[in-house]
């Protein structure tokens, strides 16, 4: 494949809580993207007027020569794109919080309410078909662009891109697995390495450091450091934390009893999660439907309120620097790299740094199908990314991971058809359902309350 010389990077969603500022400090950062093409694209225009400017701010005073462009239409700015990044979502905290509460009405509890449960199927009813949409401007304005689905649920919306878009180079993203920083924490809590030392590449290549499944449900299966078995000592410093870590009314919802679950999960799999802030949400173990008091609660709740002040907080941070008041030299010291525009850098410059890609498995985990679209370790280039070898799923893991899978299979196969009886399929199949009565409900209660976000297929004529 050609080398990009002035590589058009389009970031559709730029007003992301997660993404846009990080983007633009990677594409002025790097000197493999600074002499090219950043296309932010936000249907806000207060939003992207304001990233805009921070974009413009941050390069006059870096000096790169690095182009911004700004629209509220992606149609003004796909043509000559090489990458087209998706990182949108519609009042996503809003209809976030009406998915978690009525599930919880009806005994499915859910701390992020993104991926699986009532949430990932909502979500998806609610993105994938613009997604779709846009897939076909893609296809019409940059057919070779590599378009990157940074949009949850992640697997989802990259199962649909994969076989409902084949000619389009794709694949999907999430930034819980951000290398090389989640293999340096793994090696600080196996002792490998402590607070203060360097992470060097000596000590990467002797730590094997194994990790699969699918986006938010993957699973440590292997670690070890010069062929010394380290996963049990990850595992007794993540029991140690445990029995310290903050769980006041402050921590949100994803982030509480993490390091607890983490262990348990571990004492009964023989394997650590290491997305636990998710993976717990997947299992039904925190739904608070035993008999028996347990020492972990039940899952708290999505926090919508404190989500819209984090939001604004962002923006005020924002508008810091573009009013003037946070000085904008200090831009570049206060973000970071992006994990969608650290990988688009890897793969400009050739720089053969491994990153974590959901993808189709092509064999990396041995037991399971060659078009299991899994999170794995990739080598990535302009080609795309190739999955580094795994072996098999332990049996347990592997029977849920498959369930899971499954059910975004059939909830992307639903939404792209908007076929109601494949939606309810769904549903029952998903492993959060325990009633069929109740799961009816659910649908039914969401396709009213979400029928200004929701495609109008659904209702009939």
């Amino acid at each position: 494949m050609a080398e990009v010389q002035h590589p058009k990077v389009v970031v559709i969603g730029a007003g992301s809580l997660f993404f846009g500022r990080q983007a633009i400090w990677q594409m002025v950062h790097s000197p493999h993207l600074n002499t090219g093409t950043l296309a932010l694209v936000d249907n806000q225009p207060d939003r992207i007027e304001r990233m805009a400017k921070l974009a413009e701010m941050v390069i006059a005073e870096t000096g790169v020569k690095l182009k911004v462009e700004a629209t509220t239409d992606w149609k003004d700015v796909l043509s000559g794109a090489d990458f087209v990044v998706l990182s949108f979502a519609n009042n996503t905290v809003y209809y976030r919080g009406l998915d978690c509460t009525m599930s919880e009405k009806y005994g499915i509890r859910m701390c992020s309410g993104d991926t699986i449960g009532p949430g990932g199927i909502f979500r998806t009813m609610r993105e994938l078909p613009v997604i779709m949409e846009c897939v076909r401007d893609i296809e019409r304005m940059c057919p070779d662009a590599w378009v990157i689905n940074y949009i949850n649920p992640s697997t989802v919306n990259g199962i649909a891109l994969a076989r409902y878009a084949p000619q389009l180079k794709s694949f999907a993203l999430c930034d819980s697995l951000h290398m090389p920083h989640i293999k340096k924490k793994y090696a600080q809590r196996a002792g490998i390495i402590h607070d203060g030392s360097a992470y060097t590449a000596e000590i990467d290549a002797a730590f094997d450091m194994r990790i699969a499944g699918v986006n938010h449900f993957t699973w440590m299966l292997k670690a070890e450091y010069n062929g010394q078995n380290v996963m049990p000592a990850i595992a007794e410093s993540i029991r140690q934390t445990a029995a310290t870590e903050d769980t006041g009314n402050k921590v949100g919802a994803k982030a509480k009893f993490n390091d607890r679950i983490t262990h348990k999960l571990y004492e009964i799999y023989g394997y650590i999660p290491v997305c636990v802030a998710h993976t717990k949400e997947y299992m039904r173990f925190w739904q608070g439907k035993g008999a028996l008091a347990d020492e972990i609660p039940p899952l708290s709740i999505w926090e919508t309120e404190d989500r819209y002040e984090w939001h604004a907080e962002m923006w005020r941070q924002v508008d810091g620097f573009v009013h003037g008041s946070t000085p904008i030299n200090t831009y570049m010291s206060t973000f970071g790299p992006d994990h969608a525009t650290d990988i688009i850098e890897n793969m400009v410059g050739g720089l053969g740094k491994p990153f974590y890609i959901n993808t189709l498995n092509r064999g990396a985990v041995t037991n399971m199908n060659e078009d299991a679209f899994l999170e794995l370790l990739c080598d990535v280039d302009m080609n795309g990314p190739r999955p580094r070898p795994v072996g098999e799923m332990p049996r347990g893991l592997r029977g849920m991971q498959e369930v899971i899978l499954d059910t975004h299979e059939l909830t992307a196969e639903a939404v792209i058809r908007c076929d109601y009886h494949l939606l309810r399929r769904a549903m029952m199949t998903d492993p959060l359902v325990t009633s069929i009565a109740d799961a009816d409900a659910i649908l039914s209660g969401l396709l009213e309350a979400e029928k200004d976000a929701i495609s109008s297929c659904w209702y009939g004529s």
